[in-house]
């Protein structure tokens, strides 16, 4: 029995020590297992995909104010959309003025006087370039041709010559002009159609053509022309005068063709626009106007087309006009003017007034276009090749302005049935010697 017990009480004293040894181990593996502190979590990365591609906020363009009288066709509109569309500096806006040439003349006389820089590129009626540039309203353009490469001899002669002041160059081309008459062909006859062609006719011929068609066709007038006090006036008088020749047979054409009730009642309030209205409208047989009224025709928005339209030179030569262009001398952005006088009066913007306005080019080189030739039938027409040569200059005096104005009163007057033939023709003379 004891060595039982001793033996048993050993035994039990070592699986005593032994189960202590494994719980003091099992208690020492759970403290060395202790959590894992957590990691801090990764900074954010940057995306590194590169951003899509945005276009830049464009540059605000530099505004360039163009001043010019109405366009009835579309030429002008898509001139100054051309421009601005191939421009990354500059955008034109076009103030569009009367079409009296005399209110225009006003209207900007009184800018250009008061030094303003409100126009930059302005347009003028040929007569106006010279009292302008004397007046230092212009900015010479001499530089400008040698930086472009350009000689005054690759433009219309006339156009140039009626902007050069003391040996200096003022002006590029807008568009050439002349007067000449625009004929019913669908209702004239060939025979005569011929004649009116040819040139060799006289005012005494014409007024007996329009009392033989006059009223054919649902017309009511043989005859329009412009015969308000403003410039057209001067020019259809320096017309049926024969360049001031026969002031008096002149006087007495028109106002016989009004007596006969050949022409509208209200003749002497007519226009450009009034006379372009009634040969369009088919109220005409005959009418004098400039060019710009094929391109009308050509569009064939009109109760008359091209097609019922003939071409002949005036019995005694045809006025020459035109329009050009200058910088502002006030102008605040010169380089921009410099950027559209340029493109307006070079190739692209030339070829636009002939193409879509049926403006004579004033860029030499496009009368020999094919483009342009295609485009307007003038250019190839036998009657208009015999007006271009048969044209007629306006009075040329310092102070054209004046006498122009003077021209106008007398005539009017004695056209409205205000004044002698005597009295009219001693102003027109005293303004022509003045």
């Amino acid at each position: 029995y004891y060595n039982y017990n001793i033996k048993g009480g050993y035994i039990m004293k070592r699986l005593f020590i032994v189960l202590l040894i494994v719980t003091l181990l099992m208690g020492f593996t759970a403290c060395t297992q202790t959590e894992k502190p957590e990691e801090p979590e990764a900074p954010a990365v940057a995306d590194e995909t590169p951003p899509e591609d945005t276009e830049p906020e464009p540059a605000e363009k530099t505004i360039i104010n163009f001043a010019v009288q109405a366009d009835s066709t579309p030429a002008l509109d898509k001139i100054v959309e051309a421009f601005n569309e191939q421009s990354q500096t500059y955008e034109v806006k076009a103030t569009i003025m009367t079409n009296d040439s005399g209110q225009m003349h006003d209207q900007l006389l009184n800018s250009l006087s008061s030094k303003s820089g409100e126009y930059d590129v302005i347009s003028m009626d040929v007569v106006w370039a010279g009292e302008f540039a004397a007046a230092g309203y212009l900015e010479p353009i001499d530089q400008l041709l040698m930086d472009k490469g350009w000689k005054p001899t690759d433009f219309n002669a006339g156009s140039m010559d009626s902007g050069k002041y003391k040996g200096k160059n003022y002006v590029l081309p807008y568009f050439p002009d002349l007067g000449f008459l625009y004929f019913r062909s669908d209702i004239v006859s060939v025979e005569d159609a011929a004649i009116l062609q040819s040139g060799e006719y006289t005012f005494d011929d014409l007024i007996a053509m329009g009392e033989k068609y006059q009223g054919e066709q649902d017309t009511k007038y043989a005859f329009v022309y412009q015969s308000k006090q403003y410039e057209g006036l001067t020019c259809n008088l320096n017309e049926f005068t024969g360049n001031w020749a026969d002031i008096e047979g002149g006087l007495n054409y028109m106002k016989q063709m009004m007596d006969k009730g050949l022409t509208p009642e209200d003749i002497l309030n007519y226009t450009e626009g009034e006379t372009h209205n009634a040969l369009l409208n088919g109220e005409a047989v005959f009418a004098r106007n400039w060019p710009y009224v094929n391109g009308m025709l050509q569009s064939g928005e009109y109760d008359v087309k091209v097609d019922q339209v003939g071409y002949a030179p005036l019995p005694k030569g045809g006025t020459v006009g035109g329009w050009i262009l200058g910088i502002n001398a006030n102008s605040q952005n010169p380089d921009g003017a410099k950027e559209f006088l340029t493109f307006v009066a070079g190739p692209e913007g030339q070829k636009i007034n002939a193409t879509e306005g049926s403006y004579l080019p004033g860029l030499n080189a496009l009368l020999e276009d094919n483009e342009v030739l295609a485009s307007n039938q003038l250019l190839t027409d036998e009657g208009f090749q015999n007006a271009l040569a048969n044209t007629i200059s306006r009075p040329v005096v310092p102070n054209y302005s004046e006498v122009s104005d003077q021209i106008q009163i007398s005539a009017h007057q004695y056209l409205s049935g205000n004044s002698t033939i005597e009295d009219a023709v001693a102003g027109i003379e005293k303004a022509l010697g003045e």
